[in-house]
């Protein structure tokens, strides 16, 4: 008999390497615009925002993150806490929102992080568990062929595809610009743009 992997009525699956790439970009281009140096972004806050941006409602929900990392690339530069093995797996934190359970994961032997995620979303798609996902793929390198996959999620139009270009045509998904949770955990506010 197969074990199931047991998954949070909410899960957000995240290419840590990729949001890490993202978020430092973003506060060296914003930096000089807004005069100021920008302090690191709080994990928990982006965690939030992009939870709030897919249309997650305050109140005592179960959010499971999955951050997929490359095995050299284990502390993002841009937050804190940031070290994915020390500090993020296997931990959790409450908000408005309900309680985040944090785990960390890279790919092993001949496996790339594109391979883990993918493993991971197929994983998603097959649980009856999931009514609400978010996903942060790299959009450059694997995110446009995870569009096969998402149609047959249990809940398409309750999955968030979080990246830094919208897609051409339309989706059974939601898109949302990932930047704009970054800047707002890097505490950029928008009078100062």
């Amino acid at each position: 008999m197969e074990k199931k992997i047991p998954f949070a009525p909410q899960v957000m699956l995240i290419d840590a390497s990729y949001l890490d790439r993202v978020g430092t970009d973003l506060a060296a281009h914003f930096a000089p615009i807004v005069k100021r140096e920008l302090p690191k972004a709080d994990l928990a806050n982006l965690l939030e925002c992009l939870a709030l941006d897919a249309g997650m409602q305050p109140g005592n929900n179960e959010i499971q993150v999955i951050f997929i990392y490359e095995p050299k690339e284990e502390v993002m530069k841009f937050c804190t806490p940031s070290h994915l093995e020390k500090e993020l797996h296997n931990v959790g934190f409450q908000s408005q929102l309900g309680e985040f359970s944090l785990y960390a994961f890279q790919p092993s032997g001949m496996a790339t992080r594109e391979d883990l995620f993918r493993e991971s979303l197929m994983l998603m798609t097959d649980s009856k568990d999931i009514l609400k996902a978010v996903l942060v793929p790299d959009e450059d390198a694997y995110g446009s062929s995870l569009e096969k996959l998402i149609p047959s999620m249990k809940h398409p139009s309750e999955v968030t595809v979080f990246g830094m270009n919208p897609p051409e045509k339309e989706e059974v998904y939601r898109f949302e610009l990932l930047g704009f949770s970054i800047l707002q955990a890097l505490g950029v506010h928008s009078e100062e743009l």
